[in-house]
């Protein structure tokens, strides 16, 4: 089996993973994606290789490495359909959407006059989210028209083309904390609740991991929403919400496509990177 591993910064995740195939004896290249150039009029020697394991931070250059080793028909962990449409917050609550997965409230506007008139009709607060981008990264809670005018109009002045896409969902109150599974193939593997004194609860912005019981709703909503982007191995945010149960109604947030695991691997007794790596070698 020829395996690469595309990525460019070594965080703990990749460390783990290295190590877990190490532990298997298996031989793989890593590809860091800055220093890949492409031929495009004929096959690169990138199509040598079974599976190319995507492990980028950047979704940018992942896209474009993996949408070309894709025309050439390698094997791509995750595929890169799922990759495109995780990275991008429309794209995932279209998805989720479509195939009828419990999801926030989301509006899409394309101008600020559009964005502001989204808002009010939603009512405040609402949350302001980047298209694309990751780690709890330029979110804004908006309580009022005046911070939804100054918020909207900066964005729109500052920001590249991507800001000027806005992606509204409405405030859940979710007392602290959220819940992040990890599905991987039809399993999923563990689910950590994230606890923050902060609205946003990522771990990249000082969020808590701590065990969570693996319910069936849990189970059934974190395959349901990795189905609806196409499957692999993702990462599922649910937020619980006061509803008709005691521990609330749950609804999926989003789907990382190179989900971070190095908080829940300290908050649950489960070989993380060991169950991606004994994935990806079944795929060829």
């Amino acid at each position: 089996m020829k395996l690469a591993i595309l990525c460019s910064q070594i965080r703990m995740e990749e460390k783990l993973i290295f190590r877990a195939l190490a532990e298997r004896g298996v031989e793989y290249d890593r590809l860091d994606e800055r220093h890949l150039r492409f031929d495009l009029e004929r096959e690169g020697s990138l199509d040598r290789y079974d599976v190319v394991w995507c492990r980028s931070i950047s979704h940018t250059r992942a896209l474009y490495a993996l949408s070309i080793l894709n025309s050439w028909s390698v094997r791509l962990v995750n595929a890169y359909e799922v990759v495109r449409t995780c990275g991008d917050k429309v794209l995932t609550t279209a998805a989720l959407v479509r195939q009828g997965v419990p999801t926030l409230r989301t509006s899409v506007a394309l101008s600020v006059e559009a964005a502001l008139q989204a808002i009010e009709q939603m009512g405040y607060p609402v949350v302001l989210k980047p298209v694309v981008g990751s780690w709890g990264r330029l979110l804004s809670r908006i309580n009022d028209r005046e911070t939804a005018e100054a918020v909207l109009l900066h964005r729109a002045t500052l920001g590249g083309p991507a800001h000027k896409v806005f992606y509204i969902q409405e405030y859940v109150d979710k007392g602290g904390r959220d819940i992040r599974t990890m599905v991987i193939g039809d399993e999923v593997v563990y689910a950590t609740y994230r606890r923050s004194d902060h609205w946003i609860t990522n771990t990249a912005r000082g969020g808590e991991s701590l065990p969570c019981p693996l319910t069936d709703e849990i189970r059934y909503l974190s395959l349901a929403a990795a189905q609806a982007v196409g499957g692999g191995i993702l990462a599922v945010d649910l937020m619980e919400t006061p509803g008709g149960t005691p521990e609330g109604r749950l609804l999926v947030n989003e789907v990382n496509d190179t989900p971070e695991f190095h908080g829940a691997a300290q908050a649950v007794d489960v070989d993380i990177a060991g169950s991606m790596t004994e994935y990806v070698l079944k795929q060829v």
